[in-house]
């Protein structure tokens, strides 16, 4: 039912796709700024798309970066969410990064806690504001 697709920034089909989730999810659903959602790390980063029945329902994306490695922009689309879409996706980028042998961690927003908890993440310090919305910083115990 779920697939996964690995790419980079240079496969500008999957980066279109993956793009217009997060523009529908983020933007246009989640109010978050158009130029804060697409920063500078989109070339850096390994990239995902999750498919349902070959459609394209969500991405997310993984860096490098001082502290190790951070999972960052997991979108998945309204209609397919509560369907463990978003537990697939997590899973598949964990199986990613996992061999990578660093510290892993995301910043999650407060209402998608639940699903990183469930994988094996810890929430760490305070409630932080990110884009007008909350989130905490979660560290991957397994």
């Amino acid at each position: 039912m779920f697939s996964i697709k690995k790419f980079t920034t240079h496969d500008k089909n999957s980066s279109s796709i993956a793009f217009d989730i997060r523009n529908r999810v983020f933007v246009e659903e989640q109010k978050v700024d158009r130029q804060e959602e697409y920063d500078s790390h989109e070339d850096e980063s390994t990239h995902f798309l999750l498919f349902k029945n070959d459609q394209p329902v969500g991405t997310a994306r993984w860096r490098f970066t001082d502290n190790g490695i951070k999972l960052e922009r997991f979108a998945v689309l309204k209609e397919h969410r509560n369907g463990g879409a978003g537990t697939y996706l997590v899973t598949e980028v964990l199986k990613d990064v996992l061999p990578q042998n660093k510290n892993i961690y995301l910043n999650a927003q407060v209402r998608a806690m639940n699903v990183y908890e469930r994988l094996g993440f810890v929430k760490e310090g305070e409630m932080f504001v990110e884009a007008n919305i909350d989130h905490y910083k979660m560290t991957y115990k397994g």
